[in-house]
């Protein structure tokens, strides 16, 4: 238990440190899409490994890392492709971490993209990811947002027909939407925000 304890102090101390660089730097965003009411479980299920969650690293890993991102979020695009990758390297893939990513859509593009994202192969989903948050500059500030993201998606298979399918998939709308209640629910309102052992780190839009 010491160990455990030892291993979520360094990565909550790589938390704070790596969000507290957001805070005050951006105006606030105008906030997630609205979404119905539904109802979801408590806040100790929620933190926990959730059906239908994306997990990287060791399942059983004795800290649990919760990451809420916006895909158009570029705070969460420099925690992703500057922070992460050391944590994964240090804690996630020495089996002591496991990060469960969800996603929290701060506009209708984010939310779109993580549909997309939803529908790539359970195998490809965090290099799906990673490659979203590496071209955010370029994609999502096109003027046709997801017509500009389907061309580095189709590295991963996901073409122009893949992805108009997904994006008619209520079912990968409805995983989005999932994770955005799950996240209002445990006082996420902001991006990137992270649990880490149930502590929440909120973001900074």
């Amino acid at each position: 238990m010491r160990n455990i304890l030892i291993v979520a102090g360094g990565v909550v101390a790589v938390a704070a440190i790596a969000l507290g660089v957001y805070f005050g730097t951006r105006p606030p965003a105008a906030g997630p899409p609205a979404v119905a009411a539904a109802s979801t479980p408590d806040k100790s299920t929620l933190l926990g490994v959730m059906p239908g969650d994306h997990v990287l690293g060791d399942p059983n890993a004795p800290v649990t890392m919760i990451e809420y991102a916006s895909l158009t979020c570029p705070h969460c695009a420099h925690f992703n492709t500057q922070i992460l990758p050391d944590v994964k390297k240090k804690w996630i893939d020495s089996g002591k971490v496991k990060l469960i990513y969800r996603d929290f859509p701060l506009d209708q593009v984010a939310a779109k993209a993580a549909q997309i994202a939803e529908c790539a192969p359970k195998d490809r989903y965090f290099g799906v990811i990673d490659l979203i948050f590496a071209g955010q500059q370029s994609w999502a500030t096109a003027s046709d947002p997801i017509a500009a993201l389907a061309k580095p998606l189709r590295i991963a298979g996901l073409g122009e027909a893949e992805i108009k399918a997904c994006l008619a998939n209520e079912a990968m709308s409805n995983a989005v939407v999932a994770d955005l209640q799950t996240g209002q629910t445990l006082g996420v309102n902001s991006t990137p925000t992270l649990i880490i052992n149930g502590q929440l780190y909120p973001g900074a839009s």
